[in-house]
């Protein structure tokens, strides 16, 4: 009986599959989130430049 329930937990990789994936997830989040904060200095530099482009055809 024993040797029948450590079998059927030992062929179950249904939930070992859904916790890989979570974790693949979870690392992905942290990459785009670290690529995001490096690149939004990037960006803001190139909004300030566009911003001060208006401002002085504005004028």
């Amino acid at each position: 009986m024993v040797s029948r329930l450590l079998k059927s937990l030992r062929s179950a990789t249904d939930g070992a599959t859904a916790v890989e994936y979570g974790l693949l997830a979870g690392l992905i989040s942290i990459g785009l989130l670290g690529g995001l904060g490096a690149f939004s200095g990037g960006l803001q530099a190139t909004f300030d430049t566009i911003t001060a482009a208006i401002e002085a055809a504005r004028q």
